[in-house]
């Protein structure tokens, strides 16, 4: 593909755990992609930083589902009832396994849900799934 026709997405990580957090920043190091990460520890800030337009559009939102104040799914049922944020594509990348957490966060239209556990090679595997993907999706705002 051209790198003319490829624009980068906007990579906003909800997540408050540090460590997770600098793995998939280190992720994309590794991989040599550059695309913005912006990170919000919980899904209030998320939110704020959503509605003040302080994430670059396009973005991809990567959302941990246990965090403090506003979990992942407050958040994701927040987001889906904004009218300009209801669009927004997310992937839940957590370590609940619960099939309850799951179906909840299908049901507010997620792109995906991973289970942190699952990523045998670390989060590479994850930037390479995200790569691939805005490459060949339309985002919304592009």
């Amino acid at each position: 593909m051209s790198e003319v026709n490829y624009k980068h997405a906007s990579i906003l990580l909800v997540e408050d755990d540090d460590i997770d957090a600098k793995s998939v920043v280190r992720a994309f190091k590794k991989m040599r992609i550059a695309n913005p990460i912006i990170r919000a520890k919980d899904g209030m800030y998320a939110l704020e930083l959503l509605k003040n337009d302080e994430v670059p559009k396009p973005f991809l939102i990567l959302l941990d589902l246990n965090m403090p104040r506003m979990g992942g799914l407050e958040f994701l049922a927040e987001l889906r009832n904004d009218q300009q944020l209801k669009g927004s594509v997310v992937f839940v990348l957590t370590t609940s396994k619960d099939e309850q957490d799951k179906f909840a966060a299908y049901d507010q239209n997620i792109a995906g849900y991973i289970v942190k556990e699952n990523l045998q090679h670390g989060f590479d595997e994850l930037v390479k799934l995200l790569d691939h993907y805005w490459r060949i999706v339309e985002l919304p705002g592009t």
